[in-house]
């Protein structure tokens, strides 16, 4: 079993910068995927950023110039850096990881970023 916790700041006023953490435990696999999803009011759960064991790095289009994912393989943790934050990027974080076809989510981490 794999647990996340995420932590970080949840209310930021627009253009500001937020730092999401995540830390993973448990059975985990060397090889793995870890990124962050977001869910806002209404809306279905969209991938946000993620990053691989070996690198691999893919960002939604909506957020390529505002979010930089990084990780510690060695921790099991992921980290997400958004800048120039948006009233529409408020929504609900969730840390996700992906390993040997299973997924973990994390509890979610509300995320307002008021105008």
């Amino acid at each position: 079993q794999v647990q996340l916790v995420e932590s970080g700041l949840c209310l930021v006023q627009a253009g500001g910068s937020l730092r999401l953490s995540c830390a993973a435990s448990g059975s985990i696999f060397r090889s793995n995927v870890m990124g962050w999803y977001r869910q806002a009011p209404g809306k279905q759960r969209e991938l946000v950023a993620f990053k691989a064991t070996d690198g691999g790095t893919d960002y939604a289009d909506s957020v390529r110039d505002r979010v930089t994912i990084s990780r510690d393989n060695a921790k099991n943790t992921v980290e997400l850096q958004m800048n120039s934050l948006k009233p529409e990027d408020t929504a609900v974080y969730y840390c996700n990881l992906q390993s040997l076809g299973m997924i973990y989510w994390g509890q979610g981490t509300q995320v307002t970023v008021s105008s």
